[in-house]
């Protein structure tokens, strides 16, 4: 893919944290670069980094936050900036995981809760 794509994850069931059934009104939509597999693209980020975005979604709006994707090393975060929404989140091994429809991506929230997410949708951005 070339361009910035939008992939949208939506809360999957997570039945040890209060979410049987998951949430499809929380979640996250990022703005980042796929290469032709799906993945997100290092190189291209590098280029694109200030375009590269994270919304995080809540029915609670106090749970709202805008952010940035941020790589460091070889691991992922989404990182806030309202200094109220803690440490950045790190995504665990979302760098090896395709962000197609259907896949599962791990988020350790800012409280250290480990959440399962579902790729809802993935769309080019323009």
């Amino acid at each position: 893919m070339t361009g910035l794509s939008t992939v949208v994850l939506r809360l999957a069931r997570n039945p040890d944290a209060g979410y049987p059934d998951g949430d499809p009104a929380r979640g996250y939509a990022i703005v980042a670069p796929l290469d032709g597999e799906g993945h997100l693209d290092a190189s291209a980020w590098r280029g694109a980094k200030e375009k590269c975005t994270v919304n995080r979604f809540s029915p609670d709006p106090d749970e709202h936050a805008d952010g940035w994707l941020s790589h460091r090393g070889s691991h992922w975060y989404f990182r806030y900036d309202e200094e109220d929404e803690g440490p950045d989140e790190p995504v665990f091994r979302l760098g090896e995981h395709r962000l197609a429809i259907g896949e599962y991506v791990t988020i350790h929230e800012a409280e250290g809760e480990a959440l399962v997410y579902r790729v809802s949708d993935v769309r080019a951005t323009r």
